[in-house]
């Protein structure tokens, strides 16, 4: 079994913080735990508005708190974000995501991540990033 704490894991290298200042996310689960899925904790600032496009990835992501929406820009269509909202990005969706207020997300990502991940030029995760240690 594998226990890990939010407050704890915080304070160790799981924590990356974007280098544009849009999100801080911490990795609960990552690839080197073997569950085939990481699990992350992230926080998106107020204000943020920002482009990703995952094409190495699959993610779901519930929003515990905050406001704010996101775009598909293959479509242009706007869904509304809000505690209870969880969006699919089913097909590598090309999206915007924009924060009203400050939202906490929980978010699951297939594969899973290494866990120094931050967005490329594209808006995506690479696949080769270095692992973190416990």
């Amino acid at each position: 079994m594998i226990v890990r704490r939010l407050d704890e894991a915080n304070k160790t290298e799981r924590r990356i913080v974007s280098p544009d200042s849009n999100w801080e996310s911490t990795r609960l689960l990552l690839k080197d735990d073997k569950m085939g899925f990481s699990f992350h904790v992230t926080t998106i600032y107020e204000g943020a508005d920002f482009q990703m496009h995952y094409q190495n990835h699959l993610e779901s992501v519930y929003c515990m708190s905050g406001e704010g929406e996101v775009q598909t820009l293959d479509d242009g269509k706007v869904y509304p974000i809000h505690p209870g909202t969880l969006y699919i990005l089913d097909q590598h969706d090309k999206h915007v995501l924009r924060a009203f207020k400050e939202m906490k997300m929980a978010c699951v990502f297939n594969p899973p991540l290494n866990g120094k991940e931050v967005h490329n030029a594209e808006g995506a995760y690479e696949l080769t990033a270095e692992s973190v240690a416990d």
